[in-house]
């Protein structure tokens, strides 16, 4: 795995009350990472965390990423500059401890070694997670679509119906 950004934390500080960390990519990082994401560039990238312990290693996350992207409109191939914000959840657990559940709704899970949590890793996943597939520039229109398309199937034979 590459590691593009890389901002480790041990277990070990993360007291009672919890921690909060901000993992906050600097220009080099966002390049790298604009490569591995495959977007033309990224220009801010900025995670924070709330960490809290919940028992045998297991350390629950909840975050907010605040993302600016250079996406390349799938209408237009225009370049556009989007901005994206997600609040998430995760779990992070000593690895051989994974859970096997694959209901979507439950939190994801990020394995870790040697005590020590990478928080720009799991960043630059919640930020994959959190790009449009498929990003559209706003008012962007697909050319010689109608502007008004029919409600079903056989809407232009519906003035057809009228006439009996």
């Amino acid at each position: 795995m590459s590691a593009e950004l890389h901002r480790p934390v041990a277990v070990e500080r993360i007291g009672p009350g919890g921690l909060a960390v901000e993992v906050r990519a600097g220009e080099a990082e966002r390049a790298a990472l604009a490569v591995r994401m495959g977007i033309p560039a990224l220009g801010e990238l900025v995670c924070s965390f709330r960490l809290n312990a919940a028992g045998q290693g297991t350390v629950l996350a909840e975050g907010h990423l605040r993302a600016v992207a250079v996406r390349v409109c799938v209408l237009t191939l225009d370049e556009f500059e989007a901005t994206t914000e997600e609040r998430f959840r995760l779990r992070f657990v000593p690895a051989g401890q994974e859970s096997d559940d694959d209901d979507p709704e439950s939190d994801d899970e990020i394995a870790y070694v040697g005590g020590m949590l990478d928080l720009g890793e799991a960043a630059a996943e919640q930020l994959a997670l959190a790009l449009d597939p498929y990003p559209r520039k706003p008012d962007a229109r697909l050319l010689g679509a109608a502007e008004d398309p029919p409600g079903f199937p056989f809407a232009a034979l519906a003035p057809l119906a009228r006439r009996r």
